[in-house]
């Protein structure tokens, strides 16, 4: 079955990096369009990066120049780095997956097919 296995989140101070990993299987990964997704409390889910089968990126404008999203074809794994983290960063950060791009002209689409448990992310000021 599909799964998506989030890891590296924490607890950083503002100004602080993390690199979070998505372990993924049961599905073909490498034609996938990939990304990452965060959802804090009380407010939406929303969208952070998307990386697409030939590793083109896209970002949320709150965290481009910041944040870096990656692929590992060979290892069937997604990577976030975030660096420069602010108190606004801290989310339940979400793995996703999906045979069809979720991203257009700046807007990321919510109905995404896989999506992982998340690792929580915080950040103190």
């Amino acid at each position: 079955q599909v799964q998506l296995v989030e890891s590296g989140g924490g607890s950083v101070q503002s100004g602080g990096s993390l690199r979070l990993s998505c372990a993924a299987s049961g599905f073909a990964y490498s034609s996938c369009y990939l990304g990452w997704f965060r959802q804090a409390p009380e407010k939406e889910r929303e969208g952070v990066a998307h990386i697409d089968r030939d590793g083109r990126t896209n970002y949320a404008e709150s965290v481009k120049g910041r944040f870096t999203i990656s692929r590992d074809n060979a290892k069937n794994t997604l990577y976030l780095q975030m660096n420069s983290l602010k108190p606004e960063d801290a989310a339940m950060y979400y793995c996703v997956a999906d045979p069809w791009s979720f991203y257009n002209g700046g807007y990321f689409y919510t109905s995404v097919a896989y999506w992982g448990q998340g690792t929580q992310v915080t950040v103190s000021s």
